[in-house]
């Protein structure tokens, strides 16, 4: 292997591993969002959340609060595991849409404006979007179960 090999090459191996480091990094995001929601960590809680969606204007704030949990939460715990990633990553990208269009609007793109930007749901909807693209890689339930069936 020569020197330009090393900057620009990779193999099937060095892919599965970041889409596992990928997957689990993300999955545990989602799920830690999902457990804030339901007052688990961090201050937040679903009334708090519920309330802030009915104050956006949105229709049935309670349950698009809990939908939007539930997509993190179960969302999550599958991507992190890699079962079904694909379709869980499709509910938490359209979560992150959601956050970034309706929720973070007028906030511009960094998450340290006031009120916060959209950068940190916009990203993580575009890591969605390439985790649906590339799959869930070797390191997978999906792959054990389903691969050369």
């Amino acid at each position: 292997m020569n020197f330009t090999d090393y900057l620009t090459a990779t193999t099937p191996f060095l892919l599965d591993l970041a889409l596992l480091i990928l997957r689990v990094a993300l999955g545990v995001c989602f799920v830690i969002h999902g457990l804030g929601k339901l007052g688990i960590v961090g201050p937040g809680n679903m009334s708090g959340f519920t309330g802030w969606l009915q104050s956006l204007g949105l229709p049935f704030p309670a349950l698009q609060a809990r939908v939007a949990m539930l997509s993190e939460l179960i969302g999550g715990a599958l991507i992190t595991v890699g079962l079904g990633t694909r379709v869980a990553a499709i509910f938490c990208l359209i979560a992150m849409i959601i956050a970034a269009t309706i929720g973070h609007k007028g906030g511009g793109y960094l998450i340290t404006n006031n009120p916060p930007g959209n950068e940190y749901a916009l990203n993580l909807a575009i890591l969605m979007v390439v985790l649906i693209l590339i799959g869930p890689g070797s390191y997978s339930l999906d792959h054990l179960l389903f691969a050369n069936r």
